[in-house]
């Protein structure tokens, strides 16, 4: 009996040792593909409220069987597309990665710039303007990086979008491709920086002329008009129409409008800090203000994970897929319109095509992917108004002209103002030493001065981020979206449902940018290689993404992550 128990005792004892030895010999699993989804200017409440209109393979499907982060907020601001790509990404903030807006003002140059403005390379396949990209302005590595790394090179990483930004910053520094779309030529390009030709696939599905087909016929809802039902009138006076329409209602004849370059797309093009496409023959880059970019962009997404083979190989793949048509549409028409209903409805038949499409040529369960988005979106505020919200617009030319008034009537003449750029003023600190004045004293004044108009709630000064640390609230904010190199003397926080209008005083349409939830709340789902099916409600941040694929991952997550992995869908 003794001998017995013994015997027993040392099975296990020796249980654990062999347990151990076995896991260290099994292979390492890994899903064969990567694909990140970011949708541009998502509001969280799209994901429910166009649901009973949702087919059941697109956003039903990746929230049925996938995993749901409820309560996922950015917390930084400006809220663009910039710095919420490279946030995803590098799993950081703007503190960090140094994207802090879509432009800003270069104090060593003496002008602004682009945030993936790169002059020393050249354009693949289109214009030099929309071509000269690259993200050397991103200072951290991705997780599309370190997955390269991690493989010592092996991976596949391909970004695609139809904003350059929304491909360049997610593809990461190592990438082997990034591709965006050239209105100029209907096509999608390159950049030196990745390769010098455009490889024969890029270049036949180009030839195809796909976005020139998309325009070739007028744009109808996808359901009978009166069933949208979640949505405003289709007639109001806060959304913008298309030149050469009297009003902004359905139908919306795309092959007339397609004839010119209507100032609606323009403008959302500014309010995003792009520029405009150079004048053609016909205007294809009016496919961005429709939900057909998204079919365009998901076209060119399936070319490229066929053509490249990617989840094919015995190493697992990348594809940084984002659509941006979203966030041209809630600029023109705002969260309400039916234009972005019907969009949104298209972009679900979008996603069920892709999800097909991993499931028949990568394999059900060999792909894991996740989908949220670069900010949210406020309404527009004459909407608001409309409805005895309080809401308003303010000019960000006029606020930079009154405040360049003012200080020349405080301190004589001179251009005391460089630049307004992400709600931030960036003062001439040259002449602020000639006049021998204090600087931080010339900052604080500055606050004050801008405290005093319409709209503004809250102004901080640079010193208030260098000299302290802020754990929580709105400062926390402003804090993590702060770069001392790259942004500005003063900070201003516009009151709740308060918007920059970029062509004030005539407000249409809506935008985004700000500490509020309408901007920050964004969707957060998982789903396929070992996701397993449920929500949460607990907090999480968009910091988290990477570093949660990092453990799925089992590799090295990016070298300026402050995120933390997501411990509830890992299932740890």
């Amino acid at each position: 009996m003794k001998k017995s128990l013994l015997w027993l005792a040392v099975a296990l004892v020796s249980l654990p040792a062999v347990a151990q030895k076995k896991s260290k010999t099994q292979t390492l699993e890994r899903p064969k593909l990567m694909v990140g989804i970011v949708v541009d200017q998502m509001r969280y409440d799209y994901l429910y409220r166009y649901w009973n209109k949702y087919g059941s393979g697109g956003f039903k499907r990746l929230l049925g069987q996938g995993f749901s982060y409820e309560n996922t907020h950015y917390n930084y601001v400006p809220t663009y597309t910039g710095p919420g790509h490279a946030s995803i990404y590098t799993g950081t903030t703007p503190s960090v990665h140094g994207i802090v807006g879509n432009n800003w003002y270069v104090r060593e140059e003496g002008r602004g710039t682009y945030v993936t403005e790169d002059k020393s390379v050249k354009a693949v396949g289109g214009s030099a303007a929309a071509g000269q990209q690259s993200p050397h302005y991103m200072l951290t590595s991705t997780i599309t990086d370190e997955l390269r790394l991690a493989t010592n090179f092996q991976s596949k990483v391909i970004g695609v979008c139809i904003k350059d930004r929304g491909s360049i910053l997610p593809a990461g520094h190592a990438a082997n491709a990034a591709y965006w779309y050239d209105g100029t030529n209907g096509a999608f390009i390159s950049s030196s920086y990745y390769q010098n030709t455009l490889p024969g696939w890029v270049a036949n599905f180009n030839s195809q002329q796909k976005a020139a087909q998309y325009l070739s016929k007028p744009w109808e809802t996808l359901l009978p008009i009166a069933q949208y039902t979640e949505s405003s009138a289709d007639d109001v006076p806060w959304e913008s129409a298309f030149k050469g329409e009297a009003r902004p209602v359905f139908p919306h004849d795309l092959p007339q409008l397609s004839a010119g370059a209507p100032p609606a797309v323009k403008d959302a093009l500014k309010a995003e800090g792009e520029k405009a496409p150079l004048a053609t023959s016909r205007n294809l880059d009016l496919i961005r203000s429709t939900p057909f970019g998204n079919s365009l962009t998901l076209d060119f997404a399936l070319e490229a994970l066929r053509n490249e083979q990617l989840g094919q190989r015995d190493v697992t793949d990348f594809l940084a897929l984002s659509f941006s048509s979203t966030d041209y549409l809630g600029h023109q028409f705002g969260p309400n319109s039916i234009e972005v209903e019907d969009t949104y409805l298209r972009l679900d038949q979008d996603l069920e095509r892709l999800l097909r499409y991993l499931d028949d040529n990568v394999g059900k369960g060999q792909v894991l992917v996740f989908l949220s988005a670069d900010h949210g979106g406020a309404h527009a505020p004459d909407f608001l108004l409309d409805k005895g919200i309080p809401a308003g617009n303010v000019g960000s030319a006029l606020m930079r002209d009154s405040l360049q008034r003012e200080l020349v009537r405080r301190h004589g003449a001179g251009k005391w103002v460089l630049s307004f750029e992400n709600q931030q003023v960036y003062l001439n600190r040259p002449l602020v030493a000639q006049k021998k004045l204090d600087l931080n004293q010339m900052q604080r004044e500055v606050a004050e001065v801008m405290l005093d108009m319409t709209g503004v709630a809250r102004t901080y000064t640079a010193p208030d981020f260098q000299q302290s640390h802020f754990e929580s609230g709105l400062p926390m904010y402003l804090e993590n979206g702060f770069f001392p190199k790259r942004s500005g003397d003063v900070s201003v926080v516009l009151a709740p449902g308060w918007l920059e209008s970029y062509t004030y005083p005539i407000n249409k349409g809506a935008t985004h940018g700000s500490s509020g939830n309408y901007d920050t709340h964004v969707p957060l789902l998982f789903w396929g290689w070992h996701v397993k099916h449920g929500e949460s409600n607990s907090a999480a941040r968009i910091i988290d993404i990477a570093p949660t694929v990092a453990r799925w991952l089992h590799i090295q997550e990016p070298n300026g992550c402050t995120g933390e992995p997501l411990q509830e869908v890992l299932g740890r």
